[in-house]
């Protein structure tokens, strides 16, 4: 076996979005993936199946790995044969030691390419609203390690040329020797009065930005007991945040939302979250599969070959319509079969895919469940009339067992099932445990059933608890219901059953609670 190839990545300041084009396709092609605390976990779900994923950042209460071990682990990796990601915060090159893995993968013959990032030194002041030059204020600037102590800095900046080397200056992890930096600044000549910007968790839900001068920002940091990481701007362009400051007034800024849809249909609502300004966090913990078993495909088919005798035909899902057209294109059939049949569905996206494939369903029902849709039509369906409804496996009996009760002819089609998937996730476990995941959606109620259980194998002793430091928001009533029931707290519930009503609610919660109200 030929020995493997190393791609040395740089994920970017946070915010998964800002990793390059040709780092997420690494990431996607490789057999491992080796990464520190400062890569997104959301870029870890592109990962191909049964690619491995190793960590090798600090954790509390963790030995963190050195640097000649995590070399000698791309080494080994390498020689296996496999296609190793080193995904590292930032860019690699910028204070990332990304030369003494090179260097070491160079030894032993081993291909590698090094993929840059988007530094945190230029990503973090601009979700700040600080542009770290400017025409007018600043033509340069320059980038610093903060990460030392007093006596190795000295030794390794010459403070008299640095200080006034370029208009701004950029210490990157710099908190703990804020005052020796700030000390050094003013005794080499840099105005007190100098503006001064803190930006912690830059691009993260928790980005954070503290502003002072030369003069006081120590003092700052310590009276607000501002903790790292964080980078430090030092110069004029920190005026401009008054001005240019953008992502704190976005409706979800600072918010890290739990998603927990299934990977295939969970887009809209991540892209909302964040077209929104808040962090969402994809966690899938259901997935719709095809049924397997030749009872319920022998259903199906039976169902099928009398499509054409039905009267009405109810979609209660976006799930249901999807299937239900898989399985009559397997069937050799198509809506033509369906003439005589009027076509209902329940809320506006299930009415939104059924457009997509030419049909236009019954004017739809003033509300988004099935008891809204009997409330619609029930005077006009009379005893006798044939009904398929094809639905999940676990989707609700309610409107079946009550048109049977009226007198018509139901066939319920369990024309897909869901199935509970999630992989463990530990950095999960600890944004939930830490209070860092601000709210959790539920979309359905096998989101709210599945996502207790898959905690409960990942460790969580009382997972109702766990997610209860959380907001809850459901995204109609029988979700909330069966949240309750498993002993959430439902504290938000869309006031329209759709991925647009459960934003709107979570953008009011976001505006009560930065006004002091704590919520709704």
């Amino acid at each position: 076996m030929g020995n493997g190839k190393v791609y040395l990545v740089g994920a970017g300041p946070g915010d998964a979005k800002l990793i390059t084009i040709k780092g997420l396709e690494c990431i996607k092609k490789a057999d491992v993936v080796v990464y520190d605390r400062l890569a997104s976990p959301r870029l870890l779900r592109q990962m191909k199946p049964g690619a491995r994923k190793i960590y090798v950042g600090k954790r509390t209460e963790r030995h963190t790995m050195q640097q000649e071990d995590i070399n000698k682990l791309l080494v080994e990796l390498a020689l296996e044969g496999l296609v190793v990601v080193r995904l590292k915060g930032g860019d690699p090159t910028v204070f990332g030691r990304v030369g003494e893995e090179a260097e070491e993968l160079r030894k032993h013959g081993i291909v590698y390419e090094i993929v840059p990032g988007i530094t945190s030194s230029i990503a973090v002041p601009a979700y700040a609203g600080i542009p770290v030059t400017h025409r007018n204020l600043a033509s340069s600037f320059s980038v610093i390690t903060g990460h030392e102590n007093p006596e190795k800095l000295d030794k390794m900046i010459k403070w008299d040329k640095v200080t006034n080397a370029t208009g701004t200056l950029v210490f990157m992890m710099g908190v703990a020797q804020i005052g020796h930096i700030t000390a050094q600044l003013l005794k080499h000549g840099r105005p007190a009065t100098t503006p001064v910007a803190l930006v912690r968790w830059g691009t993260r839900a928790e980005q954070e930005t503290l502003v002072g001068t030369l003069a006081d920002i120590a003092e700052k940091v310590a009276e607000r007991d501002f903790k790292p990481p964080a980078v430090i701007v030092v110069g004029d362009v920190v005026g401009q945040r008054d001005r240019l400051r953008w992502a704190e007034q976005m409706p979800l800024f600072g918010r890290r939302i739990l998603v927990t849809r299934s990977r295939s249909q969970a887009s809209e609502l991540v892209d909302r979250i964040e077209e929104l300004g808040g962090e969402p966090y994809e966690f899938p913990v259901i997935e719709t599969v095809m049924p397997e078993s030749e009872a319920k495909l022998g259903a199906i088919r039976t169902a099928l070959a009398e499509i054409g005798s039905y009267d009405w035909v109810f979609f209660t899902s976006v799930n249901g319509v999807d299937y239900f057209f898989d399985h009559l294109d397997r069937e050799g059939l198509d809506i033509r079969s369906m003439h005589k049949a009027r076509i209902a569905a329940v809320g506006p996206a299930t009415i939104e895919a059924l457009r997509a494939r030419g049909i236009r369903s019954e004017a739809p029902p003033q509300t988004f469940d099935a008891e809204g849709m009997l409330a619609a039509y029930g005077d006009q369906m009379l005893p006798g009339q044939r009904v398929l409804l094809p639905r999940g496996d676990l989707a609700r009996t309610w409107l079946s067992d009550t048109l049977i009760e009226r007198g018509l002819d139901v066939t319920g089609l369990d024309t897909y099932e869901t199935v509970m998937t999630g992989e463990d996730d530990e950095e999960l476990l600890e944004l939930l445990e830490e209070g860092k995941v601000h709210a959790v959606t539920f979309t359905s109620s096998s989101t709210v059933r599945n996502l207790i259980a898959v905690l409960k194998r990942m460790g969580a002793s009382d997972p109702a608890a766990l997610l209860n430091r959380s907001t809850i928001a459901c995204i109609g009533p029988q979700t909330a219901k069966t949240a309750e029931e498993a002993g959430l707290n439902v504290h938000l519930l869309a006031k329209e059953a759709t991925i647009e009503g459960l934003i709107d609610v979570l953008c009011g919660w976001k505006a009560a609670t930065e006004k002091g109200r704590g919520g709704f």
